[in-house]
């Protein structure tokens, strides 16, 4: 099985891929959050700085584009060909519904006819890969069998299945019906992505789907930044790793961020996904959360990593 790491907006950018990567060197590609193409085809500085080679040494990065427009698409695929990049994403996947509403993203799906016109015209200029993460419809996952007889037109890299449709967003079960379903008629090789939170998410998936070799996670994977690890070899994620990781995340951002509060703000978004691993962590967390300097937050922290423990076969959501 090959492993990705999925994007998260405001979470997994270059500091966060680095201080992952340093620890846990099992993800085959890391994908950034989506890049907004525009018809400049230029970067802003934010985006510039997470896709930056120099930003990105030592692992595989994929740089993520939001557009339903081609030309824009295309400016933005041969900015990031010149930065060295020879796989871009497209997302059809994301389900806000500010992304929706201007018919990107998965909004996009609801627009069959137009979405082929933009692959034909994308790939036509193509000077890079091209995969696609996916949703199977934006209302109903009938709307699955005209988008793959679509996706089937074109050589795609890959093609990433998150087995919901828009209006699910993340609640309901993902609907594995469709997903074999597509596995079995896609002419590309397919990804799954969703819900795989703990060892018995995997397991069970993989009872399920034996022939898939490819997988992304997600919020699995940041709850757990040790997750990969913890399929491969059975073990539970050291603690002095992750508090390795942890302090190599913190330092990052310190670098590149002045003040208190903004550091503060970077290391709460993803404390509140890594609590879900630690036992007891519910004052300790508070704490954490209530922090407004950076020393206060530093006891919080060293105190849950010295009192508590990371629960074996711990995720998001428990197996069912």
């Amino acid at each position: 099985m090959k492993f990705y790491f999925a994007p998260m907006e405001g979470v997994t950018g270059y500091i966060y891929r680095n201080a992952h990567a340093a620890f846990f060197n099992n993800v085959d590609k890391y994908f950034t959050p989506f890049i907004v193409a525009n018809h400049h085809g230029k970067l802003s500085s934010r985006e510039l700085n997470d896709i930056l080679p120099e930003h990105n040494i030592g692992y595989t990065v994929v740089p993520q584009i939001l557009t339903n427009n081609a030309e824009d698409f295309i400016r933005t695929m041969k900015a990031l060909k010149a930065y060295g990049y020879d796989e871009v994403n497209l997302n059809l996947g994301c389900p806000s519904g500010t992304v929706v509403t201007k018919r990107k993203g998965s909004g996009f799906l609801a627009y069959p006819e137009e979405l082929d016109i933009f692959l034909e015209q994308i790939f036509a200029e193509a000077v890079t890969k091209i995969s696609i993460k996916t949703r199977i419809g934006r209302d109903e996952p009938a709307e699955f069998e005209k988008l793959m007889a679509i996706y089937n037109k074109y050589p795609l890299e890959e093609l990433i299945i998150h087995p919901r449709v828009q209006k699910d967003y993340y609640r309901n079960t993902p609907n594995m019906d469709v997903f074999e379903t597509a596995v079995f008629e896609s002419k590309n090789s397919v990804c799954y992505n969703g819900d795989i939170f703990t060892t018995a998410h995997y397991e069970a998936f993989r009872e399920r789907c034996p022939q898939i070799e490819l997988m992304m996670l997600g919020r699995g994977l940041i709850v757990n930044p040790g997750f990969i690890t913890e399929i491969q070899t059975g073990e539970t994620v050291d603690k002095t790793i992750l508090k390795a990781f942890h302090d190599k995340l913190y330092e990052g951002y310190q670098e590149i961020m002045s003040g208190d509060r903004n550091v503060l703000f970077k290391m709460k978004e993803s404390w509140f996904y890594m609590m879900h691993i630690f036992s007891n962590s519910e004052s300790y967390v508070k704490k954490i959360k209530k922090a407004q300097k950076l020393h206060d937050y530093e006891v919080a922290v060293d105190s849950l990593f010295e009192e508590q423990d990371i629960v074996k076969g711990a995720g998001l959501f428990s197996a069912k």
